[in-house]
């Protein structure tokens, strides 16, 4: 296995993301769980670690790294008798932003970018509800964080914004929501869809049509039945087409996702989903699926939770997801998008400074089949390993012109092609 110092024979800015996970023993623990586990020769780690350095490294669907809560804040919340809702805004709140206003977690924070090499995250702003007002917290709590950050971390309004970024050595955020919002108030077809356009100019450049259960457009992937889409469905994902945000069917049924594939007239993704091919899970998407989201142009985002990845569920499964797409549909329709977030330091301190919480139900939207989630992961997986990814990818023999593709080249191609056009945007 190669050691540790040729790290240092990379690039300036490998070097730069090695000397980031040095300063955190929590982030120099995954890549060293990366490094036991790929053990890579000299070669491969630094031709790997340059290329990811050099290649605009998108990410098709995750999360920023998170702050930890605020356990005092909560404890008080809590004692004085707090809701459920309540308790999960102060949570939300602090878990997305509180690098905002607290520059003893902002380090930790720009650390773990740094050593990513990610430039731009489509970052999870919504919830998994249609309701806009819902939608729109987690939408407040970014919006404040980019602007905050703003000399480290933007938020990405146009594609051009995300290449910027990368010339800059900054990172930024293309924000997606995890519902279409919805009037709700059943008058009409254009009344009902009028909050996507809304939601746009808000800034949200993606939207799952369903999450895992049923909603008035299709079914998630967790509903039995696995009926397909409705003619709002189909309504909703025409309007937007036409205004520009991308169809995402990553938590969506099967049948569901074929349909929304073939009516689409823009790409469609799964944007953190994996192959049902090589690993039977609902979370997953069968080759007639992959095959239409590809006829669309769009790509699977291959993600790193490891209950949905089978086998080894490690780093090597994960790259073996991306070998079985790569094969059979092409480097040009894979990505990858974890939909795992970097979880600081002193996030167990704080949630044991929190107490326990009043027991609550789960939500009905989240509602998960038993077994179908295991939040156990393997640290080779973590976020911050991308550059180990693209070290597993060197490995495995694909082309660096593919695996700029995956780290990048795919997302940017479809973000482009959703981008509505200037008489759309004044209309």
């Amino acid at each position: 296995m190669a050691s540790r110092r040729h790290f240092l024979g990379a690039s300036c800015a490998a070097a730069a993301a090695l000397e980031a996970a040095e300063q955190c023993p929590k982030i120099k623990g995954s890549h060293d769980a990366a490094l036991a586990l790929l053990k890579p020769s000299a070669r491969d780690l630094q031709h790997g670690l340059e290329l990811h350095a050099q290649s605009l490294v998108v990410e098709s669907y995750g999360f920023s790294p998170r702050s930890a809560i605020d356990g005092a804040a909560m404890r008080e919340a809590v004692d004085a008798g707090a809701g459920k809702g309540e308790l999960e805004d102060l949570s939300t709140r602090a878990l997305l932003a509180r690098v905002a206003w607290d520059p003893a977690q902002r380090a930790e924070y720009l650390a773990a970018w740094k050593a990513s090499g990610v430039t731009c995250v489509l970052q999870n702003a919504g919830e998994e509800s249609s309701s806009p007002l819902r939608l729109l917290k987690r939408l407040a709590y970014l919006t404040h964080l980019t602007d905050m950050l703003r000399n480290h971390v933007t938020r990405a309004a146009v594609p051009d914004d995300i290449e910027a970024a990368k010339r800059a050595g900054k990172h930024c955020l293309y924000f997606t929501g995890n519902g279409v919002p919805l009037a709700q108030a059943w008058n009409s077809v254009p009344e009902e869809l009028a909050y996507i356009r809304i939601f746009f100019e808000l800034g949200i450049r993606m939207m799952h049509l369903t999450y895992n259960r049923r909603n008035v457009l299709g079914d998630g992937c967790a509903e039995t039945a696995n009926a397909g889409l409705s003619d709002l469905g189909r309504a909703a994902i025409a309007e937007m087409n036409r205004v520009g945000v991308i169809v995402d069917i990553a938590h969506s049924g099967w049948r569901t996702s074929l349909e929304a594939a073939k009516a689409s007239s823009k790409p469609v993704v799964a944007s953190h989903s994996s192959a049902a091919g090589l690993h039977h899970h609902i979370r997953a998407k069968p080759d007639e699926v992959i095959r239409a989201l590809a006829d669309s142009g769009g790509y699977v985002g291959v993600l790193s939770v490891a209950s949905f990845l089978g086998g080894s569920a490690d780093l090597h499964q994960m790259l073996n997801h991306i070998d079985y797409l790569v094969k059979r549909f092409g480097a040009q329709h894979v990505a990858i998008g974890t939909d795992l977030a970097y979880i600081p330091s002193s996030a167990s301190a704080e949630y044991q400074r929190a107490g326990r919480r009043p027991k609550s139900r789960p939500g009905y939207e989240s509602l998960w089949p038993p077994g179908a989630l295991d939040n156990r992961s393997h640290p080779s997986l973590a976020w911050i390993n991308f550059p180990m990814f693209t070290v597993g990818m060197v490995q495995r023999g694909i082309p660096d012109d593919a695996i700029r593709q995956i780290l990048g080249g795919n997302v940017m191609r479809v973000v482009r092609a959703a981008w509505p056009t200037a008489q759309t945007i004044a209309g």
